[in-house]
């Protein structure tokens, strides 16, 4: 009888396991079929519509002296690829924050490490436009991973006094208030020109990306995105319970300081390239976890940062064709959908309790 037993809880553990993979290697298929579709609606809807066979041929290095070739390559594609690596850079930061703090609701919009990040880009664009009348990508990521990384280390701080998570989050969203408003303040002393950047830039948008913006934003998202992921081991140990993952021999101080400042390359280098972009770094982790069916981080990581660049892609989508030739902020776009997966989630939540 034990034999038997044996052979059928074998048999079940093996049509357990082969169920699961085949649900991962659907939510993957549908992610990426998803992704090629929503790229050639972006491509093909605009203020000159190019046709589904023309793009196609264009892709494949057809038709080089023709003007939709230089709209694909020039405009449309720089925007589309930087809304995927940005996108998706931001649900893996909100899912680096949510582990941290054990926490779904916790993302670097929430929490005001966006505000922070959007009051020392506003610094510096005001200082160096005011000076030297231009600035560099690289140098607002740095300042934007400057303002994300001391808001986030002032929460670690008050997370000592405060241990209470929901008042941490609200003391966090008072820290963005407090960022934003010496955000407004410093706006208040700018010259009018510095005002129309930096407003066409705090209202987030994917708009007037180049290429060099999206070969920094490969770089720095790619290079943060693969640590989190070669860090799948120790991250799903902590999801377990710190006292757990110290029993495996991870150093949780080491690991706690990983998570936050990879979060913090991830958010500063969407908000000094794309402007503050809000809900996809809460909305996007529950959506991928209840589709994949699982916490697992080897498996999460890669269909987050797929699952959002569909959602980034999507929505920009919407952002610049829904009341065209008017463009919407991609924000707007992103809180529309993005708000209410997580009043669900709550609601998900408080059923449970």
């Amino acid at each position: 009888m034990s034999e038997k037993t044996s052979a059928v809880s074998r048999s079940s553990f093996h049509a357990e396991n082969f169920r699961r993979r085949g649900r991962y290697l659907l939510v993957f298929c549908v992610l990426v079929i998803l992704m090629f579709v929503i790229l050639v609606l972006n491509i093909n809807i605009g203020s000159v519509p190019i046709p589904v066979r023309k793009i196609l041929l264009i892709l494949t290095g057809h038709f080089k002296d023709s003007s939709e070739y230089s709209i694909i390559w020039r405009i449309r594609m720089p925007r589309i690829l930087a809304a995927a690596i940005l996108g998706g850079g931001l649900s893996v930061s909100g899912f680096l924050l949510q582990t941290f703090f054990g926490n779904p609701i916790a993302g670097p919009y929430v929490l005001g490490i966006s505000s922070g990040a959007k009051m020392t880009v506003a610094l510096t664009m005001i200082v160096f436009l005011g000076r030297m009348k231009t600035v560099s990508s690289a140098a607002l990521i740095a300042a934007a991973f400057i303002g994300s990384l001391a808001v986030t280390g002032f929460i670690l701080l008050l997370s000592n006094r405060l241990h209470h998570m929901a008042t941490l989050l609200v003391a966090g969203i008072m820290i963005g208030y407090i960022c934003s408003a010496v955000t407004d303040f410093i706006v208040t002393f700018a010259q009018d020109s510095d005002i129309v950047n930096l407003h066409g830039w705090s209202q987030g948008s994917f708009s007037g990306i180049n290429w060099n913006n999206v070969g920094l934003a490969s770089a720095v998202i790619g290079f943060a995105v693969c640590a989190a992921f070669l860090m799948s081991k120790p991250i799903g140990a902590y999801q377990l319970g710190e006292a757990y993952a110290r029993s495996l021999g991870v150093n949780i101080r080491i690991f706690r300081i990983m998570l936050i400042l990879l979060s913090s390359i991830l958010s500063s280098c969407v908000t000094a390239l794309a402007g503050p972009v809000s809900f996809v770094g809460m909305a996007v982790p529950h959506l991928v976890k209840r589709s994949l069916g699982t916490a697992r981080p080897v498996v999460v990581i890669p269909g987050l940062f797929l699952g959002g660049a569909v959602f980034c892609m999507l929505c920009d989508l919407i952002a610049r064709t829904l009341f065209a030739p008017l463009e919407l902020n991609i924000s707007t776009v992103t809180a529309v959908f993005g708000a209410p997966v997580v009043i669900i989630m709550l609601l998900g939540r408080q059923k449970r309790r």
